[in-house]
């Protein structure tokens, strides 16, 4: 750790990954979403591994899932997207494609949420954009947010750039991290690398940086 100007500079992922310090963020692992990614299934294996690692080192989880509104209450930028994501010829045509309570809007059977964490519902891309995610980490004092789960070229990539946009230290978990398109998320993993704000690992490399800190007060 690198001390610059009384502050606390982390240089390496296993500065970072304090579990005092650190959230994690698991993204849309939904019933509905998971069976569009092709290698759903090992997708879902890895985010278990992070999730018994970050569990095991006591990190501060959260849950995000994306909902939508009644299509009578979506306004023109809702409708606009879910035009194209339904591939729709007019707006009018639009469906609500994941009510709350409908199953395939769930989290995935395999990851469900422990008493002590939360699920965050969505409208958004950004997991931050009109959620309490911001609130709760501040209050917490964490500043680090790993993130696992999909879409990385949809959902991911955004909440990556608005997480350091607002000061915390994005770390990709880049092999529990699947794409709707293949190239289309690899250019999100070459863009986020480019930039610079986050620190990309895997999940072996995560479970090795909560490890280092395991008997600290």
């Amino acid at each position: 750790m690198e001390r610059v100007n009384g502050l606390d500079v982390p240089q390496s992922l296993d500065d970072a990954c304090d579990p005092r310090r650190l959230a994690l963020l698991v993204y849309d692992m939904q019933v509905g979403i998971m069976g569009q990614v092709a290698d759903g299934p090992a997708i879902v294996r890895r985010v278990q591994d992070v999730l018994a690692a970050a569990r095991g080192a006591g990190v501060r989880t959260i849950f995000v899932r994306h909902v939508t509104l009644p299509s009578r209450l979506m306004g023109a930028s809702q409708l606009r997207m879910w035009r194209a994501w339904q591939r729709r010829d007019s707006a009018a045509e639009v469906v609500s494609a994941f009510p709350p309570d409908a199953p395939h809007s769930q989290i995935v059977a395999e990851l469900r949420p422990a008493a002590d964490e939360a699920v965050f519902e969505k409208l958004t891309m950004s997991a931050f954009e009109g959620t309490p995610l911001d609130i709760v980490l501040r209050d917490c004092g964490v500043t680090a947010v790993a993130m696992v789960g999909v879409a990385l070229e949809v959902g991911i990539e955004p909440t990556v750039r608005h997480a350091a946009d607002l000061g915390y230290i994005p770390i990709v978990v880049r092999d529990a991290c699947g794409a709707g398109d293949a190239e289309a998320g690899a250019r999100s993993l070459t863009a986020l690398e480019f930039a610079g704000d986050a620190m990309i690992t895997d999940v072996a490399g995560f479970a090795a940086a909560l490890a280092a800190h395991r008997g600290a007060a």
